[in-house]
């Protein structure tokens, strides 16, 4: 993945030019940087940006006994080994620490939080804001050393059962496929194991609960497993093709379920929204305006489908980092962002999102852009040390 305050470079390890509009060009350049580049989006690592603060410091904080007002914004720090509590409105009140590396995070109904680190899947009382994590469950999969960055092994994506009963977390090994671990809530521990995709960036569940879908980045699938039986079965989504395997810059990221009808949305470059029906494993494509390499999604509950931009792969061909607001019919709205973001997570009431600066690559900042879905308007927050993972409590 990647981006920066700056476009992304439009060269891939290769050496050669990315153009966009082509995608068997793309397909080759792909073929030459997977030679060289064992990972995510492809292309060399950015030149670094100038320098931020390390983390955000915590402002004013609440009490750590006081209830968490709602609307809250939760976000995991990527940067640190902490998720930051941050007031939308004034920036972080309170960190807890809960493991190397926090990628994504899931909210139960409880008010607890479980996160998916590099050392385990943290539990945080985000009613109590004790100082540290509650509880910490151990991953059954070897991952090897515990590290941080984009390549890391350990929990990536995860998600939460509709009735809380079970967390669901990709936990990535570095080098090979990654694995579903599935925790029971009640009894802390891991449950079982299943085997998905490569770099589980993105976990999601059906709105009945009887399906989970991993989304695997490098092996360019999701992987549906049935909640009942464990069983997996994987859908391809590359509707570039999966030319330049490893170093392809065309690879899904993240999942939305259309609350219409439980299909699976997955956005491709600010070009085309791959529509995947998990029951058949059919996937149909649907042109996108934003030209810009997509990261990050979420829906609402109207069906509104937000998704991050995090830049153009060519600076020479291409639009810069953006939120797009897609509406059920199609229309889209891009809304501009200043430098690269990676997730989005929006208000209760619909009317604002809240995009995290983390990103995965170089060119990230410790902090989030807050923009009005009805105005556009965007001011920048901040939060924690380059935050990823965001829910709104």
């Amino acid at each position: 993945m990647d981006p920066h305050d700056r476009p992304l470079p439009a060269t891939t390890p290769g050496g050669g030019t990315s153009p966009r509009r082509a995608p068997g060009t793309r397909g080759v350049l792909g073929v030459l940087a997977a030679a060289l580049l064992l990972g995510a989006c492809a292309g060399p690592a950015p030149a670094a940006p100038p320098p931020h603060p390390a983390s955000a410091p915590v402002t004013a904080p609440l009490p750590v006994t006081a209830s968490t007002p709602p609307g809250t914004l939760l976000v995991a720090d990527s940067g640190a080994d902490t998720v930051t509590f941050v007031d939308p409105a004034r920036g972080p009140v309170a960190a807890v620490t809960v493991g190397r590396a926090p990628y994504g995070l899931a909210l139960g109904a409880d008010g607890r939080a479980w996160v998916a680190t590099a050392q385990g899947v943290a539990v945080v009382d985000t009613r109590t804001r004790t100082r540290t994590r509650t509880a910490l469950i151990a991953y059954r999969t070897a991952t090897g050393p515990v590290t941080s960055g984009e390549y890391r092994g350990g929990g990536m994506g995860i998600a939460l059962s509709p009735d809380g009963a079970h967390a669901y977390v990709g936990v990535n090994v570095p080098g090979t496929n990654g694995v579903l671990e599935v925790l029971d809530t009640a009894k802390g521990e891991v449950t079982a194991t299943v085997p998905v995709g490569r770099r589980p960036f993105d976990v999601d569940v059906a709105r009945d609960g009887s399906e989970v879908y991993v989304t695997g980045h490098d092996s360019f699938d999701v992987t549906v497993v049935t909640a009942d039986t464990l069983r997996p079965r994987r859908i391809e989504v590359a509707p570039y093709g999966t030319g330049g395997g490893l170093g392809s810059w065309l690879k899904p990221h993240y999942t939305a379920v259309r609350p219409a009808d439980g299909k699976l949305l997955l956005p491709f470059e600010g070009e085309r929204l791959a529509v995947v029906d998990p029951r058949t494993g059919r996937t149909t494509v649907e042109p996108m305006t934003a030209d810009t390499h997509q990261h990050g999604v979420t829906v609402t509950p109207d069906g509104r489908l937000l998704v991050v931009g995090t830049g153009a792969v060519d600076p020479a061909d291409g639009e810069g980092p953006s939120l797009t607001v897609r509406s059920p019919d199609g229309s889209e709205r891009v809304i501009g962002l200043d430098g690269p973001h990676e997730d989005v997570a929006v208000s209760r009431d619909g009317t604002t999102a809240y995009v995290t600066g983390g990103f995965t690559r170089d060119g990230h900042w410790n902090g989030i852009t807050v923009v009005g879905l009805a105005t556009g308007e965007a001011r920048r927050l901040p939060a924690g040390s380059r935050p990823l993972g965001i829910a709104v409590l």
